[in-house]
């Protein structure tokens, strides 16, 4: 039967995105397979590092000496700062409390002890279960670097096992350190040059397919400065042009490029220490014109880049926008990103992704990502109804079903 009104409309929405099974296409979590490279509770939620750039706003602590501190010292610093000295208004702090009550934890109470006690009796095992189920996650693509050491020696045991995380290759330090990465390159056995001569191609796009095999990997991955551009006269752009992009479009998965982080602008701060900047969608379009048999990821760091970044989309398929990205990923800019997406590209973008470093972060990015969705997805159908086009609830649900996973695996399957 068609919806009849609005409050129908919002019903039949609201049931559709809050049941759908989410694939989460970019995080940087980890099945327990890889130990302690898992993060997971109440300390390293607390600790994650948009906390800790909002803490050293306020504390006169020297960075070098909060670095001095344990996790558990960094955690009840923070939670004094952020959560009881101020009230905790920002974004990530409302994620931490949001995550808390999903786990049936009283955020009322303010009870940071209790909270770790409930922690400290939870399997890892069991309690990614409890992840997945409670978010509506059904699976996530991991962040997976050859190039570290501990999280390379578990690749060499074996595929992962879990079909919940699915791997991608990540290339930051093949692409942007190309010194020290093809050093490492050349330490496992691969007959590569400093210079990019002699056998140096060949045996990058053998290590490019061999891991890429070894992972199962979905897509390859990097993340970018706002400086890149294509072509340019670098050994990044000559790895991509020569190695990337033809292993990826043999293999016929993805390159997914996460453009306009600025490394590290506060040093001091470490991971929370990076920044954004304004990037070339000139670049992304030279590479979909270029390069028409590869399929392109892309998401942009600056908020100036969201609307050139969809109109690009709608000139070229071999374009796939995806996510509100790090920054980005605040409830008034994926409101108005979404609604920009829907505007100019219908249902074909992926419009969201977590991010997450942190298991439990699961927990609050979707809850927080849903609601914003169905909301900008809720006015949209309505204007279509003021047009008298009837819509079915079948339809809802096939349209939800695109945005939180469909399109990204017909993309990655997809043959351009």
């Amino acid at each position: 039967m068609p919806i009849d009104n609005a409050d129908e409309l919002r019903k039949a929405v609201d049931r559709a995105v809050s049941s759908v099974q989410i694939t989460d296409v970019h995080t940087h979590l980890f099945s327990p397979r890889f130990g302690g490279l898992l993060l997971w509770g109440v300390d390293e939620l607390i600790t994650y590092h948009y906390l800790i750039a909002e803490t050293h706003r306020w504390i006169d602590l020297p960075v070098e000496d909060y670095w001095e501190l344990s996790t558990r010292e960094q955690a009840d610093l923070i939670w004094r700062t952020l959560f009881l000295e101020n009230s905790p208004l920002a974004e990530s702090c409302r994620g931490v409390l949001t995550a808390l009550r999903n786990l049936g934890l009283d955020t009322a109470a303010r009870d940071l002890e209790g909270y770790r006690s409930r922690f400290a009796s939870l399997r890892v095992e069991e309690y990614v279960d409890t992840v997945f189920e409670r978010s509506g996650v059904k699976e996530v693509v991991m962040t997976n670097d050859p190039f570290d050491d501990a999280e390379r020696e578990v690749w060499l045991q074996g595929p992962e096992e879990d079909p919940r995380f699915r791997a991608a290759l990540r290339l930051d330090a093949l692409l942007n350190a190309w010194e020290t990465g093809g050093a490492k390159l050349a330490r496992w056995g691969y007959g590569v040059q400093t210079r990019l001569g002699g056998d140096t191609i060949r045996e990058v796009k053998r290590f490019l397919k061999e891991w890429a095999e070894r992972m199962q990997a979905v897509y390859m991955a990097v993340s970018l400065p706002p400086t890149f551009v294509m072509p340019e006269d670098s050994p990044r752009s000559r790895l991509i042009r020569e190695c990337v992009l033809p292993v990826c479009e043999e293999l016929n998965i993805p390159f997914a490029m996460m453009i306009g982080v600025k490394k590290l602008v506060n040093p001091g701060l470490r991971l929370a220490g990076d920044s954004v900047g304004k990037a070339s969608i000139e670049t992304v379009e030279h590479l979909c014109t270029t390069y028409p048999g590869n399929k392109f990821l892309v998401t942009m760091l600056s908020r100036e880049n969201q609307h050139e970044l969809c109109v690009a989309a709608r000139k070229y398929r071999n374009l796939m926008p995806f996510g509100c990205w790090w920054f980005l990923n605040n409830p008034s800019l994926v409101d108005e990103i979404t609604r920009m997406r829907l505007e100019l590209l219908g249902l074909s973008f992926i419009p969201q992704h977590s991010d997450a470093r942190v298991l439990d972060q699961l927990l609050y990015k979707w809850e927080h990502s849903r609601r914003i969705i169905a909301g900008a997805l809720c006015d949209k159908y309505r204007d279509l109804m003021a047009t008298g086009w009837r819509i079915e609830e079948s339809e809802i649900q096939r349209d939800v079903g695109k945005l939180f996973g469909g399109n990204f695996w017909q993309f990655v399957e997809r043959k351009i």
